[in-house]
């Protein structure tokens, strides 16, 4: 376990999401999901966590553990196709991690996952945090209307809003 990491956790915290992420930025996101849906079949979630805190700080849980532990908390699994797809940001490591369900993962592969979590980390490291989390969900759209495109009436499984833990 780091104590590097811990302090910054620790220091961090949550205040610092919700300073980066305030209400209107959170509502373009969500634009930015509905828009994309309208595209595909899939399911997009985007969560981000200012820091982790108590035990799963404390085990040392790196980011990618953590989507999903998120993941399946939220249920993005339990989708018809098999196509839900989390973006993940741990915002006091700043890694970006995308977790996707079964019938989208087979198909995009995690080396197509690593591509666009690597473009919205270059986006975070200039400071341009909701740019790099709207490039990313128009990434993962594109890869779900690719691969799941709209046929006849959408079902909108999960909700479009982002998450702020």
């Amino acid at each position: 376990m780091s104590m590097k990491r811990i302090a910054r956790h620790l220091v961090q915290h949550h205040w610092r999401a919700k300073q980066i992420f305030p209400q209107a930025v959170l509502d373009r996101i969500e634009q930015a999901i509905k828009r994309g849906e309208a595209t595909h079949s899939g399911q997009v979630r985007f969560v981000v966590e200012g820091a982790l805190d108590g035990r799963p700080l404390f085990r040392n849980q790196p980011a990618r553990a953590r989507a999903l532990d998120v993941f399946s908390h939220l249920r993005i699994w339990d989708t018809a196709h098999n196509n839900g797809v989390l973006i993940y940001l741990l915002l006091a490591d700043r890694d970006v991690e995308i977790v996707a369900d079964r019938g989208i993962d087979a198909k995009v592969g995690a080396e197509g996952w690593e591509k666009i979590c690597r473009a919205m980390e270059t986006e975070f490291r200039s400071g341009q945090f909701e740019r790099g989390v709207i490039a990313g969900i128009e990434a993962v759209s594109r890869e779900l209307a690719r691969h799941f495109p709209l046929q006849g009436p959408r079902s909108n499984e999960l909700p479009d809003a982002p998450v702020l833990m």
